[in-house]
């Protein structure tokens, strides 16, 4: 998909000079040196590869952003409106591109995105088995804890749940699954990304995803992404009331900082989540720093 997105110069050096498989982001910024994010560490794109030096950089073009993000929309920008109100474009495959530029309100409400200004080029990856050393600390005696997954942005939280769906499958605990992907990016498209007992709702708000996936699917297992807002909140709750389990991620840079988190105060209060794990980029995207119980004590060094 990247060949589709990128210009001819910028995708050749990319792929002839990068580890695809090490590629985490492409970052273009208007008349700025292209940055590359490999295994978390950033480097400059210049025709040779990677580089430490500014002076070898080759430098994105608001032209250059327009174009990527034009393809991306598979030419059709009116299309994927509703996800550029939103900031972002995820094309098929689960490549996300975050997008800058200038908000367009009208009554408080976003209508748009126009002068775009720069892009983050996010690449999923499927890491097989990653989420193995914690696997059974969520699956106790057949029976999932609620688990949510804490890290800094871009750490490994979607790999890891993505990983968690398809080794269900494997081991054949045959729990009907819903993959609730508001962004797209939980589902790459691949032959059994998901496994064989995951239905899918994509592109819907966590509330609306819930209620009627709830409603139509029955699942024993939600799987969703970055909770963040009261809503997303409200909706956990339903769930945990419906009697449906669930595995969530959120961004929080420790798990100090989460345990303060006014948003997250009544689902830490009801215990709703068994298991808190922490991610980090100590070591690399995926590095487990913690497993916590419902009361934070430690589990997993």
């Amino acid at each position: 998909m990247l060949q589709k997105i990128l210009p001819e110069n910028i995708y050749s050096v990319i792929s002839e000079k990068v580890s695809l498989k090490a590629l985490n982001e492409i970052r273009l910024r208007a008349d700025k040196p292209i940055v590359v994010i490999l295994n978390g560490q950033r480097f400059f794109l210049g025709y040779n590869g990677l580089t430490a030096n500014l002076t070898e950089a080759l430098t994105a073009s608001k032209i250059m952003i327009e174009d990527i993000i034009f393809r991306a929309s598979e030419c059709s920008i009116y299309s994927v409106n509703e996800q550029i109100k939103k900031g972002f474009i995820v094309t098929r495959g689960g490549i996300r591109i975050g997008i800058g530029g200038d908000m367009v309100e009208e009554n408080g409400v976003i209508k748009t995105m126009t002068n775009y200004n720069s892009i983050n080029i996010r690449l999923p990856h499927e890491i097989k088995n990653c989420s193995l050393p914690i696997f059974d600390m969520i699956l106790q005696n057949d029976q999932i804890n609620n688990t949510l997954i804490l890290s800094p942005p871009g750490a490994g939280k979607t790999t890891m749940l993505r990983d968690f769906i398809c080794q269900l499958s494997q081991r054949n605990y045959a729990f009907n699954v819903l993959a609730l992907d508001e962004r797209g990016e939980l589902d790459l498209g691949t032959a059994n990304c998901l496994g064989n007992f995951a239905d899918k709702i994509s592109f819907a708000r966590k509330k609306i995803g819930f209620e009627n996936g709830i409603r139509s699917l029955s699942p024993n297992l939600i799987v969703t992404d970055e909770l963040g807002t009261q809503e997303d909140i409200e909706a956990v709750i339903y769930a945990s009331n419906c009697g449906v389990n669930l595995l969530a991620s959120a961004h929080c840079d420790t798990i100090e900082n989460f345990m303060k988190k006014e948003a997250f105060k009544n689902v830490i209060n009801l215990k709703i989540f068994k298991r808190f794990v922490f991610l980090s980029l100590r070591n690399g995207p995926g590095t487990i720093d913690g497993v916590y119980n419902e009361n934070f004590s430690r589990v997993l060094n």
